[in-house]
């Protein structure tokens, strides 16, 4: 039957269908967290939904009993145009579907069971060529080869560099090309009616997500602009996040992984409150730490101070820090801050570089995203609030965003009693900013705070701060007071958990 094709490019289906399945599911996956909250609880749905539609798609296997090459050609063909399609359909979907988790890990679950289906068939089809345990040694090892290579190359190529509607659309298009390649190597197999019909539908499958693929950019800009509310104006896609700038009443916005980061016409208000209650405590401020704030915004309010000497900002991501000093309405916004001579910028993750360096600064402005996700959580946990008392004095002055405490209570105050754990003494504080609400933040010193509103930059400079109102900002309202929630530490960011619990309802 099929002694005269090579069994090796069998077992080479084997491999593509396993990378595959595991992109699908990554994809998902990504797509779950960047649209409904970068969580673990996000991912592990994906992943349980998948591995037991697997198991479904398996046990569904047994009730095909003739046709196997053809069954198994036409699975192929449904999981490309299924597989290959579930990226773009979610992405533009999510703006307008109010059953979105549903619709996602409906799709996931039919992913699932094609891909359950797909190894069993194959198995069978080569069973009479091979010894069973050979065989099954073979097909397992190649099945857990794709699973490596996918798991490696979807984080390092084909999200930087693809990015997710395109990614999947490729995943389709090798899907369908596998289909296709199979009506050849299992042509002894297949009826001879049958072929023709089969190659036709792979075409066309094949054409339809050659078409996407060449259309993903305007699918994508179609998703965005719908979800984010805004014209996209500018698009980057780095390793790390995806990042696009949006135009809309008057100013422009800027996204990462679909999170507001700033809105041009208020943030005057959110870094001004960020920066100024750290720099009026020290006497002549000179050296400064930025971590985070790679837009370069915290460090304009910082170069106000005709005193500084030297800001080192550490951001983990290059395409942000490359976009603050070559974006023109950014470069405008920030005053051509990364580009002032008393600045350097160092691109690697904060929390490793608290261990490498050995310069001690007077103030540490700290403009992390919020603590959406375990990568972030690390960066508001006991140990690395430990790690940077290294690099300060008895006196510096460490401020800190810490999310909202009117719409997050639990995660704001988690964030202070876990500085206050590594042993700062901590004065929360809090400003208004209209695209984000009643925002928090605590300033946090070794020693006691004092804060002389006289240091304040000269009238004119600054747009929302001045003497009366600064010492507002550290009176809590009743509906902000304090609570207990646990510390956050890195074996159990629980930080992590309550701000999913509290900005995306998730039980």
């Amino acid at each position: 039957m099929l002694n005269r094709v090579p069994l090796f490019l069998l077992y080479v289906n084997v491999l593509v269908i396993a990378v595959c399945g595991l992109i699908y599911e990554l994809l998902a996956g990504t797509l779950a967290s960047y649209m409904l909250g970068d969580s673990v609880t996000q991912f592990s749905l994906v992943i349980g939904t998948y591995l037991s539609a697997m198991g479904v798609g398996a046990w569904l296997s047994r009730y095909i009993q003739q046709q196997l090459a053809q069954a198994f050609v036409e699975i192929e063909l449904a999981l490309a145009f299924l597989g290959g399609f579930s990226a773009p359909l979610l992405f533009m979907a999510f703006p307008f579907v109010e059953w979105f988790r549903p619709l996602l890990l409906g799709l996931v679950f039919a992913v699932g069971v094609f891909v359950g289906l797909e190894l069993p068939l194959l198995m069978r089809i080569l069973k009479e060529h091979l010894d069973f345990s050979d065989l099954v040694s073979k097909v397992l090892a190649f099945d857990y080869v794709g699973a490596l290579i996918a798991s490696i190359l979807f984080p390092l190529v084909f999200v930087p560099y693809l990015g997710l509607v395109r990614t999947s659309l490729v995943f389709g298009i090798l899907n369908a090309c596998v289909g296709l390649w199979s009506t050849f190597l299992l042509r002894p197999l297949l009826r001879p009616h049958h072929v023709l019909s089969l190659r036709i539908r792979a075409a066309i499958v094949l054409a339809l997500l050659a078409a996407g693929f060449f259309q993903a950019a305007q699918m994508t800009r179609f998703g965005e602009e719908s979800s984010l509310g805004g014209k996209i104006i500018h698009t980057v896609a780095s390793p790390y996040q995806r990042i696009a700038v949006t135009s809309k009443r008057g100013g422009f916005q800027l996204y990462l992984n679909g999170h507001l980061q700033f809105n041009s016409t208020d943030e005057y208000r959110y870094h001004e409150a960020l920066v100024h209650p750290a720099l009026l405590g020290i006497d002549q401020p000179k050296r400064i730490l930025v971590l985070g704030g790679g837009d370069g915004l915290a460090v304009r309010e910082i170069l106000r101070y005709p005193s500084i000497q030297r800001v080192v900002l550490v951001d983990l991501d290059p395409a942000m820090t490359d976009l603050s000093k070559s974006f023109p309405p950014l470069v405008a916004l920030n005053g051509a801050s990364l580009q002032d001579p008393r600045v350097e910028v160092i691109n690697q993750d904060a929390f490793l570089w608290v261990n490498q360096s050995s310069e001690l600064f007077d103030a540490v402005i700290i403009d992390f995203p919020d603590p959406g996700s375990f990568s972030i959580g690390k960066l508001y946990t006991t140990h690395f609030f430990r790690k940077l008392k290294d690099r300060i004095s008895a006196n510096t002055l460490v401020s800190i965003q810490c999310t909202s405490p009117l719409v997050a209570p639990q995660s704001y105050w988690c964030i202070v009693r876990t500085l206050e754990a590594a042993g700062f003494v901590v004065k929360p504080f809090h400003a208004s900013v209209p695209s984000f609400g009643v925002w928090g933040y605590a300033l946090a010193s070794l020693s006691d705070i004092q804060i002389d509103a006289n240091r304040l930059p000269p009238d004119g400079q600054l747009r929302f701060l001045n003497s009366k109102n600064l010492a507002d900002l550290f009176t809590l309202p009743q509906d902000i007071r304090p609570q207990t929630p646990q510390i956050n530490r890195l074996d159990n960011q629980s930080l992590v958990r309550y701000y999913d619990e509290e900005w995306h309802g998730i039980d």
